[in-house]
């Protein structure tokens, strides 16, 4: 039986856990292959957590940074702890550890505690019916080389998502039908109503300062599942995503907020890419669309979340031009997912145009090393 890991970063809110299990109990979905791995903070209420899933009946654990770092310790991989920085959504790096240790989980998810899914979606298991996918599908393109996961209402919103690239916009979008097997999608990018996942820069634009846009986004604005042609980037966004096993190696959740730079909001946006260009190579695939979530972004400071992305603006618009020329090397390597990363860190080491994309490249490479220590195929 194919068992799924759920991974929800979370401090302030067990409700979410209610959402996502009253969704699967609505579509018989079997809650026994689901595992929740919660990951919060010493301070929160752990117990609140757990109380739900025993009210659930579903297996799990809470972990806080206390947990961390026992479990750490004790598969004598705590030399590697800064891969995970401290009070930072991009914990959820400690996720894909504990998925790797595993090899039990066949897929994950990754799930934002400010979401809730739209209940006339199977959530898990339309997710995992993606992964699975066989059949003709729409394949978009653009003449920037990047796809805009917005676009198919552009004309009514004029959105584009948090991480897009102020120099890859105004595109021309091509759409081609073309048939993939099953196999070749490895993540299932569920995208979202209501609030829209975008950088401070559009929101202030917007002329919203409490972190949310004035803008909304409806289901009629997503008409059809798609996928983002080879060669072409695409933003991700790690609030409602399921993934396959084997993309582990590839998926390192980039070191925000806890770092000199005090740089963040960019972890989830620039492993998407890493793994983007990775499946370029492997003729692997991005699902983007349903199962839609309702994102429920909580009020916050505009101006905060600006001064955490604006010192990572530039590496932004340099990072995939920066890893877009990859060469595939027929080394000893049987994993070829850690073989391309590993090419993409030194890329990121020594092409890096700032000192941050460097200073991401050498905890890829980290990432990377810890890898080939646990990863279980």
């Amino acid at each position: 039986m194919n068992k799924s890991i759920v991974i929800i970063p979370s401090v302030r809110n067990p409700d979410v856990i209610n959402a996502y299990l009253e969704n699967a109990e609505k579509y018989d979905f079997p809650k026994d292959t689901l595992f929740f791995l919660i990951i919060t903070e010493d301070f929160a209420d752990k117990s609140a957590y757990k109380n739900r899933l025993k009210d659930y009946g579903v297996d799990g654990e809470v972990y806080g940074e206390s947990e961390r770092n026992i479990f750490l310790k004790e598969n004598n991989i705590d030399k590697y702890s800064d891969l995970i920085p401290k009070r930072s959504h991009a914990e959820t790096t400690f996720g894909l550890i504990y998925m790797a240790k595993n090899k039990e989980f066949r897929y994950g998810f990754f799930i934002d505690d400010d979401t809730m899914p739209e209940n006339s979606f199977d959530y898990f298991g339309m997710h995992i019916k993606n992964l699975e996918f066989e059949g003709e599908i729409e394949e978009v393109s653009s003449d920037k080389n990047w796809v805009n996961v917005l676009y198919q209402n552009f004309k009514s919103h004029k959105l584009y998502p948090r991480g897009y690239p102020y120099s890859k916009t105004n595109e021309t979008i091509k759409i081609n039908k073309t048939f993939i097997k099953k196999g070749q999608v490895f993540v299932s990018q569920g995208l979202w109503t209501n609030i829209p996942d975008l950088d401070a820069v559009r929101i202030l634009m917007d002329g919203d300062l409490n972190g949310q846009s004035k803008t909304r986004l409806h289901r009629d604005d997503f008409k059809n599942n798609f996928i983002t042609a080879r060669d072409n980037f695409q933003t991700i966004c790690s609030m409602n995503l399921a993934f396959r096993r084997e993309i582990i190696p590839a998926f390192y959740q980039f070191p925000m907020d806890d770092n000199p730079f005090g740089i963040g909001r960019f972890d989830d946006i620039w492993s998407g890419l890493v793994v983007k260009r990775v499946l370029d190579k492997m003729d692997g695939y991005i699902m983007n669309g349903a199962p839609l979530c309702i994102h429920n972004k909580a009020p916050r400071s505009t101006f905060k979340d600006l001064k955490a992305e604006a010192p990572g603006y530039e590496s932004n618009e340099a990072f995939s031009d920066i890893i877009k020329d990859i060469q595939y090397e027929n080394r000893f390597d049987k994993n070829k997912f850690l073989q391309l990363t590993e090419l993409i860190a030194r890329k990121l080491i020594n092409d890096g145009r700032t000192e941050f994309i460097k200073y991401c490249g050498q905890y890829l490479n980290k990432y990377v090393d810890l890898m080939r220590e646990i990863y279980i195929e």
